[in-house]
């Protein structure tokens, strides 16, 4: 198989995460253990006074409707656009996470139900950590314009801003409770696609307050989760400001698409060298990207039960997919787009045969933060080879 060189699209890409473990798959998901009660008893709050750390998401946010639920103008499209020639990197234009305030005041106490059951209350945001698979929660916080106030960073916290901060993951996605204590965290907000368990644990019970977020991630999901995240750091304002811009972005970059006449179908594939070779289905967060853009998910159009499922020839060669999406780092661990006539089934499709194929950094394709229009700009770009 013989590609034309491999083009880039606008900048650098960020820093590649060292592996993604299978959180995002629906393995191992601390919330499904017994939530822990720390060593204090609970906190005793009306419900008309807590923040709550798992809101309800926003159906069609950015696409269909807006943060309100209320519907959007249908985006104008024209079919002027073409699929791929040669393999694809999408990155975004502009990689810096930008505050919508300036070191704002948080209004605080504030008494927070985290997702795990537990009502935590927050005094201090002066040494904020946020940590989750994605990097979703620190972008969120930088977002806010709290980001002088983190003190430590996983290596899914991509971003320029945040790169000098000491990393608190030296396994990869694996937190580590010395390497946290000794920043001197006043609260630590985090998710169910980290861990170990045991060591988010630890931190409560060394007096830490600990907050559990909403560990889906989709469109859907994004007000949510900032309205959540700026809630329990005191910048509720700042958060409904954050949630409008993110819209808006959301909404222009969906503005003036250029699309093919037919939808092209795009398989997700999740991979991790020879270990790891999966499809994306309903549910993996890249479902949502690719429908946002006008194209198909190969994953859902088969009818599969979960987010990911184990690569088959057979599914591969029925499914025919005009584009191979994956994470730069995935296809970086088979081998690059070479590497991909090696996985069953790949070989004998029509993506692969004529190089049909876009990677997109890991700290940004799935990450559903503030930044998720300039992805979706990006990804649409290289769909639709703009």
């Amino acid at each position: 198989m013989h590609f034309a060189p491999r083009r880039r699209i606008t900048v650098a890409a960020l820093a590649l995460l060292a592996t993604a473990g299978l959180a995002a798959c629906g393995g191992g998901d601390p919330q499904s253990e017994t939530p822990h009660t720390p060593a204090t008893e609970n906190l005793e709050a009306t419900p008309g006074e807590i923040i709550d750390a798992c809101p309800e998401p926003v159906e069609g946010f950015g696409v269909t409707h807006d943060a309100a639920g209320e519907p959007l103008p249908e985006p104008e499209v024209a079919t002027t656009g073409q699929l791929p020639q040669a393999p694809i990197t999408a990155e975004i234009r502009d990689e810096s996470v930008h505050p919508v305030a300036e070191a704002p005041d948080s209004q605080l106490p504030v008494t927070v139900r985290s997702c795990d059951g537990e009502l935590v209350e927050v005094t201090d945001t002066s040494r904020i950590l946020a940590v989750d698979l994605y990097g979703t929660l620190a972008e969120i916080t930088f977002a806010l314009g709290l980001g002088d106030n983190v003190i430590g960073r996983d290596t899914s916290t991509g971003f320029p801003e945040a790169a000098d901060l000491p990393v608190v993951t030296p396994g990869a996605h694996d937190l580590s409770a010395e390497s946290i204590l000794s920043l001197n965290p006043t609260v630590v907000l985090t998710d169910a696609t980290i861990g170990p368990r045991e060591v988010q644990l630890q931190l409560r019970d060394a007096g830490v307050p600990v907050i559990f977020f909403d560990e889906t991630r989709n469109l859907e999901t994004i007000p949510s989760h900032i309205r959540a995240v700026a809630g329990a750091l005191g910048v509720p304002e700042q958060g409904e400001e954050l949630v409008s811009r993110t819209q808006d972005e959301i909404t222009s970059s969906l503005e003036g698409l250029e699309i093919t006449p037919e939808p092209p179908s795009v398989a997700f594939l999740y991979l991790r060298g020879g270990a790891v070779q999966l499809l994306g289905g309903p549910g993996s967060g890249a479902d949502a990207l690719i429908g946002a853009i006008r194209a198909r998910d190969v994953g859902t159009e088969l009818g599969l039960a979960q987010p990911f499922t184990p690569i088959s020839s057979e599914t591969m060669i029925e499914a025919q997919p005009d584009i191979i999406l994956t994470f730069t780092s995935g296809l970086e661990s088979v081998g690059g787009p070479e590497g991909l006539d090696l996985i069953p089934g790949l070989a004998q499709t029509e993506a692969v045969a004529e190089g049909r194929i876009i990677d997109m950094s890991d700290t940004l394709l799935l990450n559903f933060g503030p930044r998720t229009g300039r992805v979706i700009d990006a990804l649409a770009e290289a769909v639709y080879a703009s």
